[in-house]
């Protein structure tokens, strides 16, 4: 397994992650992701443990905290030292006024929670779950610092923040010596990249490490998906397709008929392609893989200690460029002086 620094911190973390979405299976929305119990997530925790995968990613609204319990009991007994715990909070979690937002009574109450139901004293990367707008970013960061300095986290971050969002908090961390954001957790995938356009850059140029979520862009890059054919009868897309990142048709057949070719070059599998061309895009430290069993867990393992040549991964951005939203398609006129990051 390959290591990567977090951003520009210290800590290092493995190319692959591991996401904790399909345990619990708690409401309508979870239970398509999947139901991995205690018992389950421990065999899945040992798989990724022995390929060198020591990075397990959650969330509070996971399964409504169900997720984060299971986690924690499924790595009861392991050595604490040896394990990269992430989490994250800022969606509503109760029905109280306060039970949502970045604010320093939900940050502090959310940090306090997760950690009881993780059964650990401290979280290596806590965080925020979207921007909080009605709370301002001195509370928000001043909070964070607090937590760390406290103990309670090691490392800081955001996930799903436009560009100005993410610079807005580094500014203020910056100018009050506070605990800055070492990643983002963002969407990026080769049916969805728009990370590319302002994110990507934004990190390169202040590092911030890209924690990749959904790489398989939400289920459609399993390989089960062909152009012509019906949507898989037991593929999630049928609960939740309307809650995810749109795709567009023909780019999604586009881009699985290229995946397809590659795989036959390589003898790899489509979804293995999909993530190795991930690993090889500038400022990601980890991507997040999901699993509902352990056969779909060593496929995705298979994408790493390999690399896409660069013809391949050449043909593969060809299949899934498209048009760029303004100012972006303006500023490719003027690569001269403002060059993409890849």
């Amino acid at each position: 397994m390959e290591y990567r620094h977090l951003g520009k911190s210290g800590l290092k973390v493995p190319v692959l992650s591991f996401g904790t979405g399909t345990f619990g299976g708690k409401g309508e929305f979870f239970s398509a992701w999947g139901s991995t119990d205690v018992a389950e997530a421990r065999k899945l925790i040992d798989i990724c443990i022995d390929a060198g995968v020591n990075m397990f990613d959650s969330a509070d609204i996971y399964s409504a905290g169900a997720a984060e319990s299971v986690l924690g009991e499924a790595i009861k007994g392991r050595p604490r030292d040896r394990l990269i715990i992430s989490t994250k909070a800022t969606f509503r979690s109760g029905e109280g006024a306060n039970d949502v937002g970045s604010s320093r009574h939900h940050l502090v109450q959310a940090v306090d929670a997760a950690l009881k139901r993780l059964g650990t004293d401290y979280i290596d990367l806590f965080q925020l779950h979207g921007f909080d707008a009605s709370t301002p970013v001195e509370e928000t960061v001043s909070t964070l610092d607090d937590l760390v300095r406290a103990g309670k986290l090691r490392y800081v971050g955001a996930s799903n923040f436009s560009g100005w969002h993410l610079m807005k908090s580094l500014a203020v961390a910056e100018r009050y010596g506070y605990a800055r954001y070492v990643a983002h957790q963002a969407y990026y995938s080769l049916v969805g990249r728009d990370y590319e356009w302002e994110l990507m850059p934004l990190a390169k140029d202040q590092g911030v490490g890209a924690v990749v979520w959904s790489p398989l862009g939400w289920g459609r890059l399993t390989g089960k998906i062909r152009r012509g054919q019906p949507l898989p009868a037991n593929s999630r897309l049928h609960a939740t397709a309307d809650m995810g990142p749109p795709v567009a048709d023909e780019l999604l057949f586009r881009v699985v008929d290229a995946l397809e070719k590659i795989g036959a070059e390589t003898g790899k599998t489509v979804p293995q392609v999909a993530l190795n061309w991930l690993l090889q895009r500038p400022t990601v430290s980890t991507v997040v893989v999901g699993a509902r069993d352990e056969a779909q867990l060593r496929q995705n393992l298979g994408a790493v200690g390999w690399n896409l040549t660069p013809a391949q991964v050449a043909e593969l951005d060809a299949a899934s460029t498209t048009t760029r939203a303004y100012p972006y398609w303006h500023q490719q006129g003027f690569l001269e002086r403002n060059p993409n990051p890849v």
